[in-house]
């Protein structure tokens, strides 16, 4: 899950983008790449490199060999194939980027603590800031605006960028590296540098409001988040409703999403996904909490195996969906190792919901069109568990 606007080197904005399926509110310290149909992420010598599309791995992997007996740099060639396939979740990565995006999925990143996201207006709000991080021991707060980023402005960039450049470099900005703040609050303008540090994540928590309903909150799919949401359903109290919050959820381990459609399923049909015109499907473990009242809370950053799961409960009668529409990523990547040891990951198919439903490009459709950002996003959700437990 590097970020810098150069049109002559499209890794950073290309690798920005695939960074930020992995963690939720996209996270300004680290993110990891998009969805597997498999349990755990293949690595390039599985199976995976088989199921990519022939094609448009050759010609990818033939720029790569031809840039190195060139002396040119392969990961530059092969990022410059992909982007001319038209693959527009495709991404090259180095040797040493991949191991960092494995580790990710492992709930492991390097950065500064910071979360954020891109106000209408092109400015960039911190939204949270991980307690013990550097960037609280700053004193950078939620509500600061972050301005620039080692002397480079942020406003009008995407946050996947600004992620990129708050990460750095794999290899060049490891843990200890500085990177320098531009933030604002109020009428104060300051510079504040902090040190990247090796941070883990929290994907699952769980609190209760009032009337007795939970509130689940997945921000991720990283791997073992499928089985902290059963166990976290599994101590809810009997006949108690669930919010599960998949705002900002960009996505992950898809195996990870079906698992936790376990803790609501009782057995069944998940998803169906293609690779290379090969249909397969996803389907829940039995002895799922079917009777529960539960809501599905989402919005536009609900990406990827969060709408994978979304689309899941929603068509099988599971869960009324509340919020906003999901962002409409339904493809699926699979990694491929290339000549020089970089690794590519290219779209192979799409998922589909039980109904058959596509989502790329369309995203889920809520049942109660209601602000996801509106603090009274969750009552709505609270008020519409109420009457589903009548």
């Amino acid at each position: 899950m590097s970020g810098r606007d150069r049109f002559c080197q499209p890794r950073r904005a290309r690798h920005g983008a695939a960074l930020t399926l992995v963690f939720a509110s996209v996270l300004v310290t680290g993110a990891a790449t998009g969805s597997f149909p498999e349990a755990d992420r293949k690595s390039p010598s599985d199976q995976a490199r088989s199921a990519t599309p022939v094609g448009h791995h050759e010609d990818v992997a033939r720029a790569a060999a031809e840039a190195m007996a060139d002396g040119e740099s392969p990961v530059e060639a092969a990022e410059r194939a992909v982007s001319r396939s038209g693959d527009r979740w495709g991404a090259v990565y180095s040797r040493g980027e991949y191991e960092e995006l494995e580790e990710a999925l492992d709930g492991q990143y390097t950065g500064v603590g910071l979360s954020a996201r891109r106000e209408r207006d092109g400015r960039i709000e911190v939204t949270g800031v991980r307690s013990g991080s550097p960037a609280a021991d700053a004193g950078i707060r939620a509500g600061d605006r972050l301005r620039s980023v080692d002397g480079e402005r942020v406003d009008g960039r995407p946050v996947t960028e600004v992620v990129s450049m708050l990460r750095g470099d794999a290899e060049e900005d490891p843990v200890g590296t500085a990177v320098r703040l531009g933030l604002e609050r109020g009428t104060r303008a300051w510079t504040e540098t902090v040190r990247r540090a090796r941070l883990s994540t929290d994907p699952v928590a769980v609190r209760t409001l009032a009337h007795g309903v939970t509130v689940v909150k997945v921000a991720s799919f990283t791997k073992g988040v499928g089985r902290q949401v059963r166990e976290a359903v599994e101590r809810v109290p009997s006949g108690a409703g669930v919010v599960l919050d998949l705002r900002g959820n960009s996505g992950g381990l898809v195996g990870e999403a079906v698992t936790a459609a376990s803790a609501f399923l009782d057995g069944g049909l998940v998803a169906t996904y293609d690779v290379d015109g090969d249909q397969r499907a996803l389907h829940a473990e039995p002895g799922g909490d079917t009777a529960r009242p539960l809501v599905a809370l989402v919005d536009g950053g609900t990406m990827s195996a969060a709408e994978l799961l979304t689309g899941a409960l929603q068509d099988r009668g599971r869960a009324v969906v509340v919020g906003s529409r999901t962002f409409g990523k339904g493809s699926v990547q699979m990694p491929s190792r290339l000549p020089g040891g970089s690794v590519a990951e290219l779209t192979v198919g799409h998922y589909r919901t039980p109904s058959g439903r596509g989502v790329d490009g369309r995203g889920i459709t809520p049942d109660l069109d209601v602000d996801p950002t509106d603090p009274a996003a969750l009552e709505r959700a609270r008020t519409v568990l109420s009457g589903l437990g009548r």
